[in-house]
C-alpha cells in the first residue's frame, strides 16, 4: 500500500485520529506519595470523560522524582474539551502543586502493532491517522484574555512597546515569531517556535522586558492574577491557552519569496457549544482555498478554545488587497452554514466576515537563522 505525504496540512484535530497524551513530570522532594494519591482520584474521575480510552502511570526506574502519564482518546476534539475546561484545571490542581515541572505532549496515532486494543477501538469509533503530515518544523500555540472596557487604548500602547526578547532559547528550540492583535477588549497574542514551545514560554516569561509589561497590564485585566505567585501564575495561563487546532499552507513554507505577505487575524465569536464545530467549518474553508490556484492565502491557522475561535491568515499583496477573498466563504449553503455556528445572525459571508477582523498590535519576526 503506497501511503501519501499530506504537503498542505501539517496539523489538525479533525482528521479523527486517536490521540495520545504524554504528560513528563519531575516532581518535588518528598511528594512522590502525595502525587500518587493525586493521580489516583484523577484517573477515577477522566475515566467517564468522553472520548476517553485509557491511561496509564509510568516512574521511572533510573529517578523516581521522574513520572510519566499517558493517555490514549477517541479524538484530539474529546480531549481538548476536557483539558480546556474549569473542570480539568481544579482536577489537575493538585498534580501540579506536587511538581518542579510538567510537559505535555500530543501525538495523533499513525501505526501500531499488537492485537490488544483492536476491537475496542473498532467499537468506539476512533481511528488512526491516514497518512503523515509534511510541516516546516514550526509549533503553533496562543493566549487570549480580556481587559477592563475602555483601557483598551492603553493597553494596545503597553503591548506594542516592548523589547523583543531573544530568539535563541537554546541549541534546540527558536522563538521565530510573535503577533499581538485586539478585537474590543480581547486580546490575542500568537507564537510560532522551532523547537520545544514549553521551553520557549518558559524563556520569554523569564525575561525582564516582557515580565515588565505583563505587569503594567495587570491593572488592566478582567481576571485577575498574581505573577509572583506560582500557582495564580500557572491558572491564569492555563486558562489563557488558545491552542492550535489546525494549519493548512498553500505552498510549501519557505520555498517563495513572502515580502508582500500581510498577517491578518479574524475573531469568530461562536453560539454556546458551537466552537469545535466552527473551528471544523473554518479548516476545512481554508483547506478548500489552499487547493485553489487563485486564492491570495498563503497560510492559515485555527484557534480554538470553548467558543472563542480565532482564524490567522497570511495573505499575499498590497496591504488590505484579498482579504473578502481569502477570509470569505463561497456559496449561500456554506455562508448560512456560519451564521449557524456564529452569535451575530446577521454576520455572514465573504464582506460581513471582514467586520470580525481583529487590529494588529505588533507581529514580530525573529531575525534570520544563520
Amino acid at each position: 500500500m503506497t501511503t501519501t505525504l499530506s504537503e498542505r496540512v501539517s496539523q489538525s484535530a479533525f482528521d479523527g485520529s486517536m490521540l495520545r497524551v504524554v504528560l513528563l513530570m519531575d516532581l518535588h522532594e518528598g511528594a512522590q506519595q502525595r502525587f500518587f494519591e493525586a493521580y489516583e482520584q484523577l484517573r477515577h474521575d477522566i475515566a467517564s470523560e468522553p472520548g476517553h480510552i485509557s491511561d496509564q502511570l509510568c516512574q521511572s526506574f533510573e529517578n523516581p522524582s521522574q513520572w510519566l502519564i499517558t493517555s490514549e482518546w477517541e479524538s484530539a476534539p474529546q480531549y481538548l474539551a476536557w483539558v480546556n475546561s474549569e473542570h480539568h484545571a481544579e482536577q489537575v490542581r493538585p498534580l501540579g502543586a506536587c511538581a518542579r515541572s510538567m510537559r505535555p505532549l500530543k501525538y495523533t496515532v499513525l501505526r501500531e502493532t499488537g492485537r490488544g486494543y483492536q476491537g475496542a477501538r473498532r467499537t468506539s469509533g476512533a481511528r488512526l491517522q491516514e497518512a503523515p503530515r509534511l510541516g516546516a518544523g514550526i509549533v503553533r500555540h496562543a493566549l487570549t484574555f480580556t481587559v477592563k472596557p475602555g483601557s483598551e487604548k492603553e493597553v494596545a500602547e503597553i503591548l506594542s512597546s516592548y523589547a523583543s526578547p531573544a530568539a535563541d532559547v537554546d541549541g534546540h528550540t527558536r522563538l521565530c515569531r510573535t503577533s499581538l492583535f485586539m478585537h474590543g477588549n480581547r486580546v490575542v497574542r500568537t507564537v510560532e517556535v522551532r523547537g520545544d514551545l514549553m521551553s520557549a514560554l518558559r524563556h520569554v516569561s523569564e525575561q525582564p522586558e516582557v515580565r515588565a509589561v505583563e505587569e503594567a497590564i495587570n491593572p488592566y485585566l478582567e481576571q485577575d492574577r498574581d505573577l509572583g505567585d506560582p500557582e495564580s501564575a500557572r491558572m491564569f495561563f492555563m486558562r489563557a491557552a488558545l491552542p492550535a487546532v489546525h494549519h493548512v499552507a498553500a505552498r510549501e513554507a519557505g520555498a517563495e519569496d513572502r515580502s508582500d505577505v500581510r498577517r491578518h487575524a479574524l475573531f469568530y465569536p461562536a453560539k454556546p457549544g458551537c466552537g469545535p464545530a466552527l473551528a471544523k467549518f473554518l479548516a476545512r474553508q481554508d483547506e478548500a482555498a489552499a487547493h485553489r490556484p487563485d486564492a491570495p492565502t498563503v497560510s492559515s491557522s485555527i484557534f480554538q478554545r470553548d467558543d472563542i475561535v480565532v482564524r490567522l491568515i497570511d495573505v499575499r499583496g498590497p496591504q488590505g488587497s484579498g482579504l473578502e477573498t481569502a477570509f470569505g466563504v463561497r456559496g449561500p449553503r456554506k455562508a448560512a452554514v456560519l451564521a449557524r455556528l456564529m452569535t451575530s445572525p446577521d454576520d455572514h459571508g465573504s464582506a460581513s466576515a471582514v467586520r470580525h477582523t481583529m487590529s494588529l498590535i505588533t507581529d514580530r519576526r525573529a531575525p534570520a537563522e544563520r
